[in-house]
């Protein structure tokens, strides 16, 4: 077993005990792939096939508008996933991309194998439970932001929960997560 396969077993057993027979088939359901900064790991309009767990690297998903402005749903890095868990779930077209910001170590599974995952070993819905009961409540604390709070409590808040953030990911795209304008995120910044 790879030193980097070895976190995903970390973070599946914070919420769940696994035996040795559970963790290697794990490892074997999940396959390691790479993608080099700027390459997609879903276009819109494909059915998003894969659940990825991110060992190393940054990945954003985003849509495109009708006036071709893109949108930032997502940001995720290191030991952390990334999907569209609408599409992966109901296997219909996604609207949404993903992209590589950097050069990334990814595990993936395809739907059908982590369904059957989740029957192999029952302990795992445990864990996707909570995990996906936290990502709802994530959208929806962000939704609410967006509606009532001001853009500097949002970067605020941003800074104090994901510092590396900002080394890692071009100031225009944090701009769009926050739903602000590049222009206001440079004011805010400037009044820090």
């Amino acid at each position: 077993m790879m030193k980097e396969d070895s976190k995903l077993l970390y973070y599946f057993n914070k919420w769940t005990n696994l035996t040795d027979s559970d963790k290697i088939n794990i490892l074997s359901a999940f396959e390691p792939i790479t993608f080099k900064k700027k390459k997609d790991l879903l276009v819109s309009g494909q059915v998003c096939d894969y659940l990825y767990f991110i060992n190393k690297g940054c990945l954003r998903s985003f849509y495109i508008d009708s006036k071709g402005i893109e949108h930032i749903y997502q940001i995720r890095m290191d030991n952390s996933w990334i999907s569209d868990l609408k599409s992966f779930f109901s296997q219909n077209p996604s609207k949404y991309n993903i992209e590589a910001l950097e050069d990334s170590y990814l595990l993936r599974i395809p739907h059908e194998r982590f369904e059957q995952l989740l029957i192999e070993i029952p302990r795992l819905e445990r864990y996707f439970r909570i995990l996906f009961q936290k990502a709802y409540i994530n959208s929806l604390e962000r939704l609410n932001a967006t509606m009532w709070e001001t853009a500097m409590d949002r970067y605020n808040e941003m800074l104090k929960e994901n510092p590396e953030i900002f080394q890692r990911v071009p100031l225009v795209y944090i701009a769009s997560y926050l739903g602000i304008t590049p222009e206001s995120l440079s004011r805010i910044r400037r009044q820090k």
